[in-house]
């Protein structure tokens, strides 16, 4: 999720591609959703298995005997979510996000107006739990915020001080049946600390020096990754409360 210029409207808060097809798949696999309502929730965003359709890449899903489907949203130095082999996290490396369907990977490209996912082996791999990502989330929260009022926020980007004076505000997230309550609403939260740090960081606005931007930069660099791991345990069910 990013802005793509100074001028650019504040980022939609929408989950990646990958959090919904984990979601979705999830919820097929364990007989949550009908095949028919997981098609109509992929084709919003038209997710085909890269050479055939969107059903393609539920048998191809169905074929790994998983039960479940998970997030991975890797960034350089931070390989979150992946657990290998070094093909598959290069792939999603490069895409900044994938998911994980038993030993199948799956990394998106957009063309045009679909999503084609291209098929990779895919490995265990280690994630924070839901607890300890949404209290990591908390903390990094606070400690930014006062760290962002010290800065004068809202001199420099006053869209991200709103962000941050209406936290409770939360964006509206759709998720499938058997979703966690707790999950759905860390991923919202997560989600909207993504968002702050885009806000946060669309342009140097009103930076007096280099080190000063290097300083707004450090700071928010923390609650970047305690939002990514809020999402990427909030879409992966191997770390979902019992």
């Amino acid at each position: 999720m990013s802005a793509s210029s100074p001028s650019s409207p504040a980022p939609a808060l929408a989950l990646p591609h990958s959090a919904t097809l984990a979601w979705w798949l999830t919820a097929w696999l364990r007989g949550h959703e009908q095949t028919d309502h997981v098609l109509d929730a992929l084709a919003d965003d038209t997710h085909l298995l890269a050479g055939g359709s969107a059903m393609d890449l539920l048998v191809r899903a169905r074929g790994t005997r998983a039960s479940w489907a998970g997030l991975a949203l890797p960034v350089e130095g931070d390989l979150l979510g992946l657990g290998g082999p070094p093909a598959f996290n290069r792939a999603a490396l490069d895409a900044g996000q994938a998911v994980v369907v038993g030993d199948l990977g799956l990394v998106p490209a957009e063309q045009g107006e679909t999503v084609q996912w291209h098929p990779h082996e895919a490995a265990r791999r280690q994630l924070p739990d839901v607890g300890e990502a949404d209290r990591g989330l908390r903390e990094t929260l606070l400690t930014t915020a006062g760290e962002l009022a010290e800065l004068d926020v809202a001199r420099w980007r006053p869209e991200a001080a709103d962000a941050l004076m209406n936290l409770h505000h939360r964006p509206r997230v759709e998720a499938p049946l058997g979703t966690p309550p707790r999950c759905v609403e860390l991923a919202a939260r997560g989600l909207q600390a993504w968002a702050i740090v885009d806000l946060a960081l669309v342009d140097d606005g009103g930076a007096l020096s280099a080190y000063e931007v290097e300083q707004r930069r450090g700071l928010l660099q923390p609650l970047g990754r305690a939002a990514r791991r809020a999402i990427v345990a909030a879409c992966s069910p191997e770390v979902w409360p019992g």
